[in-house]
């Protein structure tokens, strides 16, 4: 099996660890096949797939010096939603308010990677945390759980993005996602 790499911001451990305790709540209402562990949250920024050692060097250094001047920024959780079939939705997943630096930010990462030789999704950019995969209950999922059982919607979840890492996925594992380079944003 081949090993993928990606891009991301990393969420800091007690918004890891605010997430699970919320969907600890909630998972029995929302039937999904695979829950994502709490170390393994973040926001993709670009998936890179499959990565050979020179062009993973070239991609770390690329992208280190492109937001070497970047500023940290806050972001927030506020809601729930899925990818795939309204009935049988393939990912549960956070929501991010759409702020106006993690745009910017995400571009610049997806330039780079271009530039090295990826080719990545030109699909819009929709900003979230992957919480579950596979719909697995025996009735079809009811859009309207994802407002009622939202715990991010009275309080959302706010936090610094402070930090843009490269992961490998390491599929045999858990958690899954292991550091292979990291940038510090500017405070």
């Amino acid at each position: 099996m081949n090993t993928h790499y990606f891009w991301a911001v990393r969420l800091p451990d007690f918004i890891k660890q605010n997430i699970y305790e919320e969907l600890t709540s909630i998972n029995q209402i929302f039937q999904f096949n695979r829950w994502v562990h709490r170390n393994d949250y973040h926001i993709t920024l670009a998936f890179l797939g499959s990565v050979d050692q020179q062009q993973l060097q070239l991609v770390i250094e690329r992208v280190g010096n492109a937001i070497k001047d970047e500023k940290a920024f806050s972001l927030q959780i506020q809601g729930l939603n899925i990818f795939g079939n309204n009935k049988t939705p393939q990912i549960f997943w956070a929501s991010i308010y759409p702020e106006n630096k993690l745009l910017p930010l995400q571009k610049i990462v997806h330039k780079k990677c271009v530039e090295v030789g990826f080719e990545l999704e030109n699909r819009p950019y929709h900003p979230h945390i992957t919480l579950a995969r596979k719909w697995i209950g025996e009735k079809d999922f009811k859009m309207e759980l994802l407002d009622r059982y939202n715990p991010f919607r009275e309080q959302p979840l706010s936090f610094q993005a402070e930090e843009v890492v490269l992961y490998k996925s390491n599929l045999e594992k858990i958690p899954k996602y292991e550091r292979i380079a990291a940038f510090a944003l500017n405070n």
